[in-house]
C-alpha cells in the first residue's frame, strides 16, 4: 500500500487532476474558433423538411382551414390547431381506438393518417355525433349502461360503435365483440359497452 501511494505521489498526477484537467481541456477547446464540439449536433437537431402547407378538412360539415406540416397527423391537426380535443391521443401507436373518427364513414385511427390525406374527405368526430342536450342513440346507451370509467377510451368507442351499427343495424353480441375488437378499454368496461351496442341497435330501429 505504501509503495502505490508513494508511486502516485512521485508521478504528480492523482485520478482527481486527471479528470478536472480533462474537463477543462473539453472546455478549452469548445472555446477554439472552428473546433466546437457541439456544431454538428447542432445540425442533427435542426428540424429538416417541408415547411406547413395551408389545406381544408370537412369536419362534422364545416370546413376548417389550417396550416400544416406534410408530416402532422389528423389527430394532432384536430387537437392541436382545432381545438377539437374528443379524440384522445392514448396510445399514439393505431392500436387502442382511443382517437377513432369516421372518414367517409368508416372507423379510422386519426393518429395513422395523415392531415393532408383527409382533405377533401367527409370527417366525422364525437363532436359531430351529439350534444348533450342531444345525444345519439350510442351516446345515450352509453350513459344508460355506465358504459365508461375514466373516460379516455369512451369518445372512440362511441365512435367506432356508430360507425359499426350504421353498418350491421341487428348485431349479436358476438358480431359487435368482432366488429368493435379494434378498441381497448383499460379499465375493462367491456361488459357494458356491449350492452351499450345492443341497446343502441334498439333505440336506432325504433328511430
Amino acid at each position: 500500500m505504501t509503495e502505490k501511494r508513494d508511486a502516485t505521489k512521485t508521478s504528480g498526477v492523482s485520478r482527481r487532476g486527471f479528470l478536472k484537467g480533462l474537463g477543462m481541456g473539453t472546455v478549452a477547446t469548445g472555446l477554439i474558433p472552428g473546433v466546437t464540439p457541439t456544431t454538428e449536433a447542432a445540425e442533427q437537431q435542426a428540424v429538416q423538411g417541408p415547411g406547413e402547407i395551408p389545406i381544408t378538412l370537412r369536419i362534422n360539415g364545416q370546413n376548417k382551414k389550417l396550416n400544416v406540416e406534410p408530416r402532422v397527423t389528423l389527430l394532432d391537426a384536430m387537437r392541436n390547431r382545432l381545438d377539437l380535443t374528443g379524440a384522445k391521443k392514448v396510445c399514439d401507436r393505431g392500436t387502442c381506438g382511443a382517437c377513432t373518427v369516421m372518414v367517409d364513414g368508416h372507423p379510422i385511427y386519426s393518429c395513422s393518417m395523415l392531415a393532408v390525406e383527409a382533405e377533401g374527405r367527409q370527417i366525422t368526430t364525437i363532436e359531430g355525433l351529439g350534444t348533450p342536450s342531444k345525444m345519439n342513440p350510442v351516446q345515450k346507451a352509453f350513459l344508460k349502461h355506465d358504459a365508461q370509467q375514466c373516460g379516455f377510451c369512451t369518445p372512440g368507442f362511441v365512435v367506432a360503435c356508430t360507425a359499426f351499427l350504421n353498418s350491421n343495424s341487428n348485431p349479436t353480441l358476438d358480431e359487435a365483440r368482432a366488429g368493435l375488437g379494434g378498441n381497448l378499454c383499460r379499465c375493462g368496461t367491456y361488459a357494458g359497452i356491449m350492452d351499450a351496442v345492443l341497446d343502441a341497435a334498439k333505440m336506432k330501429g325504433a328511430v
